[in-house]
């Protein structure tokens, strides 16, 4: 029941969406809530029908233009040289730290702030999850998802994201066809993703779907692409392989009422159990007191998924009760302690061999005003 409550949480109560997850993971594939990150990257780039399409850097015009590629060619020549002789060589001082990936989460969400740093809001929507979790998204939803990395000493990926990624065209065909999801390469979770997708250049976009039942590459975007021309070659790679989501989608939807129907009794029964309990709970609460009650106790309860709950109790009453109220409540986990800060210490507000009746809130030291900490522990 724990689990099952647990697995509904994550997925916002939508239970076809819970049991999707779980036979993505019964295939194999991990899930959104727990991907592994040593886990190679599970996408097919060796496709030989991949679309790839790039862009190459305008030739220089006129007497003075190419006077000035000529006078600058060997300061860029010499540049990039020492450059890769500098990054090679360090390899062999101290390893790439972009090679351990710690906090994939943490890198998305600080490439997101330092992109509408300095580009502004207006931008496709970013997908708020690791790589794998983008990808288990679109296999589940059956979506286009298009992967975006960001070469931040490039030269062209300033212009890219101001003029192209950013035009209003753009962010509407992205937003309402596809997944997108992006990084740079100096992190280390985009660095990952270069090495699965082997980039030739910047800026570099990848069209993934799920096609033969396969992640897949479908179509690269490299160089420096105008907004009228990501369009369509968008566009393109989509209509070329839209008849392998209509596939998926009639072939998916025939296996997910195949398995609604072997779907178990016990995830429903155990859910209703659980209401008819915190419907009992609630039901045997006694009434508030009032705040002119002086010996009234305000507390304000700090649930793991930071949401805030206030209600008074009376200094008389066991904390049981207080541990009732909480166990009522539709957002708080099935098993859970309460701890107090000042000092800190967890409230022993259920029966145990050390306390075979719990205290009272007076017993327990609680003033007339206190914050309290609920704190899950129904994985433990």
């Amino acid at each position: 029941m724990d689990q099952c409550r647990h697995t509904l949480e994550q997925h916002n109560w939508n239970i076809e969406a819970a049991v999707q997850d779980r036979l993505n993971e019964q295939e194999g594939v991990p899930s959104v809530f727990n991907p592994p990150p040593s886990r190679p990257l599970q996408v097919n780039t060796a496709d030989h029908r991949i679309y790839s399409y790039v862009v190459s850097r305008p030739q220089p015009r006129g007497l003075l233009g190419w006077g000035y590629y000529l006078i600058m060619l060997p300061f860029r020549f010499t540049y990039y040289t020492i450059l890769d002789i500098f990054r090679f060589a360090l390899r062999f001082i101290r390893p790439d730290p972009r090679s351990r990936v710690t906090d994939p989460v943490g890198d998305i969400v600080s490439f997101m702030h330092s992109f509408e740093e300095k580009y502004g809001r207006a931008h496709p929507v970013f997908y708020q999850g690791t790589y794998s979790q983008a990808l288990n998204d679109a296999k589940r939803e059956l979506r286009f998802l298009l992967v975006y990395l960001h070469g931040d000493d490039h030269q062209d990926s300033d212009e890219f994201c101001r003029n192209t990624l950013c035009a209003p065209e753009v962010i509407s065909l992205i937003n309402t066809r596809m997944l997108f999801w992006a990084c740079s390469t100096n992190k280390p979770e985009g660095y990952r993703v270069s090495q699965a997708l082997r980039e030739n250049t910047y800026p570099f976009l990848a069209m993934i779907m799920l096609k033969d039942r396969r992640m897949t590459v479908v179509g690269r975007l490299e160089g420096l692409i105008q907004p009228d021309d990501l369009i369509n070659q968008l566009t393109f790679i989509m209509d070329a392989n839209q008849t392998y989501l209509v596939s998926e989608r009639l072939e998916s939807g025939n296996s997910l009422i195949i398995e609604r129907e072997k779907l178990p009794q016990l995830l429903f029964v155990s859910l209703q159990n659980l209401q008819e309990e915190k419907e009992r709970k609630l039901e045997c609460l006694p009434p508030e007191p009032s705040p002119d009650d002086p010996e009234s106790v305000k507390i304000i309860f700090k649930l793991p998924n930071d949401s805030r709950v206030e209600r008074r109790f009376h200094f008389s009453q066991s904390l049981t009760v207080i541990h009732d109220f909480l166990f009522s409540l539709k957002e708080s986990p099935e098993k859970f302690q309460i701890e107090a800060n000042f000092p800190r210490r967890v409230l022993p507000c259920i029966p145990s061999e050390e306390w075979p009746n719990p205290p009272t809130l007076q017993e327990a030291g609680l003033s007339h005003t206190e914050v309290l900490f609920v704190q899950d522990l129904t994985d433990e």
